[in-house]
């Protein structure tokens, strides 16, 4: 059974930094795409950044040279920096596995960027 837990959520002041955590119950982890995707109230879901199993990321143009994506597979985990937050950054940030056909998500957790 597939689990993506994330983790590291929670409210900051715009400027300040997140990291967020994706803890994944998965086999192949270390073979698997893996992104992270956000969705605003009243808005579809984007995708934030992701990463391959090679290592090579991909960002929007929103969050780039501000948030960085990164995949320890020792651990099974993938993780967002995310610095120099906005106001706009404030979503539901949402895991991502992709293995083949397979596409998995996590439960989400908030994020918010608030004075």
């Amino acid at each position: 059974q597939v689990q993506l837990v994330e983790s590291g959520g929670g409210l900051v002041q715009p400027g300040g930094s997140l990291r967020l955590s994706c803890a994944a119950s998965i086999n192949f982890f270390d073979i698997s795409a893996m992104g992270w995707y956000r969705q605003a109230p009243g808005k579809e879901r984007e995708l934030v950044a992701s990463i391959t199993s090679g290592g090579s990321t991909k960002y929007a143009d929103s969050v780039k040279g501000r948030f960085t994506i990164s995949r320890a597979n020792a651990k099974n985990t993938v993780y967002l920096q995310m610095n120099s937050l906005k106001p706009e950054d404030t979503a539901v940030y949402y895991c991502n596995r992709k293995f083949g056909s397979l596409d998995s998500w996590g439960q989400g957790t908030q994020v918010t960027v608030s004075s």
